[in-house]
């Protein structure tokens, strides 16, 4: 059974000097503004560094508590999720599954605190536009689906976790250089005659090295997302983007908390650091081909932080099946699974059916 997905909302509650009315976090800026009166402020970032955090002390479970805070979450019982959204909403709904929450089964967990986030580049007025232009586009599409786009309540901005891994990495490698040269090949052709033609051959030999380098921003997804996976085709950020954490940056946004460990999130890490440090002995190797049979390799310096990536979501139901569709909250890029309506493609057949009758039988009759 895969683990919940753990998602909190901001700990940042600001009042509005104006009307008392809540900040929120204003997409494409550095500000917090009050949508009743509009009273900005700025987010006041008193560092332009990313905090890394050493990796061993972690990894060793020593300084658990340096750089965390408690959170309040509440468990979703339809699909398992676990979040905290804005009291101050009419209604409590899953931002993955839209069912109804529970505010009174709220309970507190640590987090380590994030050490960077991506601000939201659009707003959710931009999203919810994006998703229902896509939704015109679709044949066949559900009477709920077009419902669905019509309500912006089931788009929400949510910032989901990643691990990032610095290190210095050095490797020794052993492989082979593959370069081409071409030998004169006689053959004949359909008619029998004899023609000459050039075929290449690959000549192969041993290579072995060191390759080494700064390994920068290992980006490790942090959650064990069940039928919520966003797809990859829209999971890039500019990570020049990124901003030192604030939370000011996440108020009026739901945040999901990480669920893979940083010990698992640090195994993939390497598994990455490995495919670059392959990809550099290939460099190295030079020549046409390379086969890199083994590579030593050696991190050291390490570093990690948890950061924040932003993303709209919205979800619904049709035919007792949840679907979700994701817009990049800093591109704008959409994906998502949709279904068929069985009735209009019946209807649509049944019609096409009757078209081609009628068009035959008058063609007999002429």
């Amino acid at each position: 059974m895969d683990n919940p997905k753990p998602i909190l909302k901001s700990q940042f509650k600001k009042a509005c000097i104006n009307c008392g009315a809540e900040l929120t976090y204003e997409p494409g800026t550095t500000s917090v503004t009050c949508d009743y009166c509009g009273h900005k402020e700025e987010i006041s970032i008193e560092t332009s560094k990313f905090e890394e955090l050493e990796l061993y002390p972690y990894l060793d479970q020593m300084g658990d508590q340096k750089n965390s805070e408690e959170i309040s979450i509440l468990h979703c019982k339809n699909c398992g999720a676990n979040q905290h959204v804005e009291e101050n909403y009419k209604s409590l709904h899953c931002v993955y599954c839209s069912m109804p929450l529970i505010l009174e089964d709220a309970y507190k967990e640590d987090w380590i605190l994030p050490g960077a986030v991506l601000p939201f580049q659009i707003d959710s007025k931009k999203a919810f536009l994006i998703f229902q232009k896509w939704v015109k586009g679709l044949w066949w599409a559900p009477n709920k689906l077009k419902k669905a786009s019509l309500d912006p309540q089931f788009t929400k901005g949510l910032y989901l976790p990643y691990w990032t891994f610095d290190a210095q990495l050095y490797a020794d490698y052993v492989g082979e250089r593959g370069d081409y040269y071409y030998v004169t090949e006689t053959y004949r052709d359909s008619d029998g005659n004899t023609r000459t033609r050039q075929k290449r051959r690959t000549s192969w030999s041993h290579a072995s090295g060191n390759v080494s380098g700064f390994v920068d921003d290992t980006l490790v997804v942090a959650s064990k997302q069940r039928a919520g996976r966003v797809p990859s085709k829209i999971a890039r950020w500019d990570l020049k983007k990124l901003q030192p954490f604030h939370s000011g940056f996440l108020a009026g946004f739901v945040t999901e908390k990480y669920t893979t460990t940083l010990k698992e999130g640090y195994e993939d890490s390497k598994e990455e650091a490995r495919a670059i440090a392959t990809s550099w002995a290939r460099q190295d190797i030079g020549g046409d081909e390379q086969r890199v049979s083994s590579i030593d390799m050696e991190l050291t310096e390490e570093t990690f932080k948890h950061i924040l990536l932003p993303v709209f979501v919205s979800a619904y139901k049709y035919n007792g099946k949840e679907y979700n569709f994701f817009v990049n909250g800093e591109s704008g890029a959409l994906s998502g699974k949709r279904p068929y309506s069985f009735w209009k493609i019946f209807f649509a057949i049944l019609t096409a059916i009757i078209i081609i009758g009628t068009i035959v039988y008058f063609a007999k009759d002429a």
